[in-house]
């Protein structure tokens, strides 16, 4: 009898964006060596004296781009971000309070920091559904949350797996189509299951003449089932900007992401989404709300199960006092630390790579798993895929040894990325963040050791996000903040650096 192998597929073939510029300088530092020396040449026809002069500074200053960190990151970005937090930390920025008894107009408890000037409304689809939208009024962004309960790979042939991750890549595809398009993001939160759910759906339907041992065992099963068990919610926002220089009115743009509202949530469903649905202006009040204060979880499913809703506002789904430190971040009745992605899985992995870090983690109230995405239209991604080719064709041919063989592996994965991108596919970067919250600060250290025993099963490596816990905090939420929006330096600077 013939057998047949049964191959199953990997993924991967992603790569850092390559710096442009001379080694680990950057462009900027590239452009400032060569005219520093062209300047110390000039200086050099004076006097060597005066060459040493001009050569020293030039020196001091290029050197703090040379040095860098694993993730990148220059000695003037470390710079940048212990100035950054020193002169907020002088202010009193660190600290929030909100509420009646604070001097925040209107005695609202408006969520902090990054979503402070973020205002809530809500439209109606061609389905006559509610829908959330968010305007980010500091950069004039729109922001849309869809929910969906992922149907999980168990069970499930692997075919049917390779289905949905192909599915799945072509959404992100299309997504470099979608017009004003800023980003993207896949939230995944997972907390002990408080069992209101539960109760609410088993209690009132125990007949009141049925026998007093199979109505102990249902309360019994009611009682002690959340103890064993989590509820996990998918989250995916989609942000949208207005073309520089136009002006539209907030009514127009509604209605326009009205449009696009069945077309993503279809597209969703192929992908092994399950049934997806957008998230009114209440629901994602009660989300933010319930991440700044995990104790009031079982109070919200309570009152949306007996009610069928909260009548939460967005301008009240804030903490009351938060405050942040170099390490953690402590808002209402919980405390949280977040960290941020350095190096994807090297190699190929399988589509189950995510799985463990997806899952519920002991010792945690809450866990948040944030994959942002930034697509790149197609006429930038085929700039992108060719000069890449032609870097790594450069590496490959100027190496030796080690370096060769690696710079080897380099070309081969800029092939496949260019023939990929010439055939339709589309191109993407992308990153992670992490944000778990605990009871208490004792519980902080060990939810630090289970975070990292996470990131090893998935080959992943992550810092933890110091002296910006509480921005960091924001971007795990399913609001729409994009991280390369909420800078001062512009991103293609940033790229520069």
């Amino acid at each position: 009898m013939a057998t047949e192998a049964v191959t199953h597929p990997t993924y991967g073939n992603w790569r850092r964006p390559r710096r442009p510029g001379l080694g680990p300088l950057g462009l900027i530092g590239t452009v400032g060596v060569f005219g520093g020396l062209v300047v110390v040449l000039l200086a050099s026809l004076i006097s060597l004296a005066a060459a040493v002069v001009v050569l020293v500074p030039l020196v001091i200053v290029i050197a703090p781009l040379a040095l860098r960190t694993q993730d990148g990151r220059n000695l003037y970005q470390l710079l940048a971000l212990r100035v950054g937090w020193f002169r907020r930390k002088s202010k009193g920025a660190h600290i929030y309070v909100s509420g009646p008894l604070s001097q925040r107009p209107g005695g609202r408890f408006r969520p902090p920091g990054l979503l402070n000037r973020v205002s809530a409304s809500e439209g109606r689809d061609a389905y006559d559904r509610p829908f959330g939208v968010l305007h980010h009024r500091s950069r004039n962004l729109y922001s849309i949350v869809l929910g969906c309960e992922p149907d999980g790979g168990s069970l499930v042939d692997p075919d049917q797996v390779d289905v949905w991750v192909a599915m799945w890549g072509e959404w992100l595809a299309r997504l470099s189509h979608e017009p004003g398009l800023r980003g993207a993001s896949v939230i995944v939160e997972t907390a002990p299951d408080p069992g209101t759910r539960l109760a609410a759906e088993v209690l009132p339907r125990i007949a009141e003449d049925a026998p007093p041992a199979a109505r102990a065992v249902m309360e019994e099963v009611v009682r002690r089932y959340p103890s064993a068990s989590s509820e996990m919610h998918t989250y995916i926002t989609l942000t949208y900007g207005v073309p520089a220089g136009q002006k539209r009115k907030h009514e127009d743009v509604v209605n326009d992401l009205a449009i696009r509202l069945p077309g993503l949530l279809s597209g969703l469903v192929g992908a092994g989404g399950g049934a997806a649905y957008a998230l009114s202006a209440e629901r994602i009040a009660e989300v933010v709300r319930v991440a700044y204060d995990p104790a009031v979880a079982a109070d919200v499913l309570s009152a949306r199960a007996e009610h069928g809703g909260t009548g939460l506002e967005w301008d009240d789904a804030g903490p009351s006092a938060c405050v942040e430190s170099v390490k953690s971040y402590q808002h209402d009745s919980g405390y949280s630390r977040s960290w941020l992605l350095t190096l994807a899985p090297r190699g190929t992995v399988r589509s189950g790579v995510l799985r463990n870090m997806l899952e519920a983690a002991p010792g945690t109230r809450r866990k948040r798993v944030a994959l942002l995405y930034r697509p790149i239209d197609p006429a930038t991604s085929a700039r992108i895929v060719e000069a890449d080719r032609r870097s790594a064709q450069f590496m490959a041919t100027s190496g030796r040894g080690m370096v060769q063989a690696r710079a080897a592996s380099e070309v081969r994965a800029a092939e496949q990325t260019a023939a990929e991108e010439a055939s339709g596919a589309g191109l993407v970067e992308f990153s992670l963040m992490f944000t778990a919250t605990v009871d208490s600060p004792d519980q902080l250290e060990e939810a630090d050791v289970t975070v990292r025993n996470l990131l090893a099963s998935s080959r992943i490596s992550m810092r933890p996000a110091d002296r910006m816990q509480a921005a960091a905090f924001s971007c795990t939420l399913p609001v729409g903040i994009l991280p390369w929006e909420q800078t001062l330096i512009p991103h293609e600077l940033q790229e520069a650096l």
